[in-house]
């Protein structure tokens, strides 16, 4: 099959370029030379276009897209998250339309249906809030939305959402705990205790690959580990596979949002590029429970994880010990 790939110089894309291209002919969005490199390291053929630009002509030939890339940036303007959430993804289902496109296959998230509360024990028949207050979660939503009112006959749309995704790679999550621990920085929101699940990253490249031949147009998929755990103990064992140990001190929840609330308002006022020491989306998120169910995606995809999350955590620790 080929297959058009966008956000392949990302963690997620090149993960996704990486194992499909064991099997099959896969194209990748390059919007520098840089990506481009990065793409063909990966075994992808980039393709020079961008998502505020993107044309049929760039998909010509391309059976599937899988749209990986998004504004994932913990700091940004709501235009920012406009554009490269809900633009974005508008842009690439109209190309993939008039190029001939039979599957597209939009990587959403959890956080769509997320505002703030619990989510325990959901499935995908679990609504979108009716209003967002985090820009990430509320442009996700929308985008996903607009991916699966798409899907038409012959023109099958999906959208599989992962939470939490880490491995090999991880350019966001693990980084920043690293950082943050080296700096002295990391506190625990109510002390880890919240529950949540989560998605290595070869098992959301394992959905993908099956859901382009398998489920259900216009409908969502939770791709998930097998199991939950508390945020103390994934990611605890998340930085110990990089050497790093965790501090245990730790705010509660009501403090640490009440302070990020304040602390963004002279950020917005100046415009600050730079995100605040703590934003109110991801202490929220550190503050809630998150555990989903992926029984439809082993139903419909026949979806199972490939490896456990011990066996992830061995081998992100293994290849850290080889530098």
């Amino acid at each position: 099959m080929r297959i058009f790939v966008t956000g392949g110089s990302g963690f997620v894309g090149g993960h996704v370029i990486e194992q499909l291209a064991k099997r099959h002919e896969v194209r990748a969005m390059a919007r520098s030379e840089r990506s481009a490199d990065a793409v063909r390291r990966v075994g992808g053929a980039p393709v020079t276009c961008d998502l505020d630009s993107v044309t049929a002509d760039a998909l010509a030939g391309c059976e599937a897209v899988i749209h990986c890339a998004a504004y994932v940036e913990e700091w940004g303007t709501r235009a920012d998250y406009w554009k490269g959430n809900v633009d974005g993804t508008v842009r690439m289902l109209d190309a993939s339309r008039q190029a001939g496109v039979k599957r597209f296959l939009h990587v959403g998230t959890e956080a769509a249906l997320f505002d703030g509360q619990d989510l325990v024990d959901v499935d995908e028949t679990y609504p979108y809030p009716a209003r967002h207050r985090f820009l990430y979660p509320e442009t996700k939503a929308e985008a996903e939305r607009r991916v699966l009112a798409a899907n038409a006959p012959g023109f099958e749309c999906l959208s599989i959402r992962p939470r939490l995704v880490w491995g090999p790679r991880d350019a966001t999550v693990l980084p920043v705990l690293v950082k943050m621990a080296n700096a002295g920085t990391f506190r625990w929101v109510d002390g880890g205790r919240h529950r949540t699940s989560t998605t290595h990253v070869l098992h959301l490249v394992h959905a993908l690959e099956l859901a382009l031949t398998r489920g259900q147009g216009g409908e969502a998929y939770f791709v998930l580990d097998d199991g939950t755990r508390t945020l103390k103990e994934f990611l605890s064992a998340l930085a110990a596979t990089q050497g790093v140990t965790l501090p245990d001190q730790a705010l509660p929840g009501g403090l640490a949002r009440l302070a990020a609330a304040v602390l963004e308002v002279p950020w917005r006022l100046v415009r600050a590029k730079r995100p605040p020491p703590m934003t109110r989306f991801a202490v929220t998120m550190m503050s809630a429970s998150v555990t989903l169910r992926d029984d439809k995606a082993r139903r419909e995809l026949g979806y199972a994880p490939v490896l456990s999350v011990d066996e992830g955590l061995a081998q992100l620790k293994a290849s850290a010990s080889r530098g």
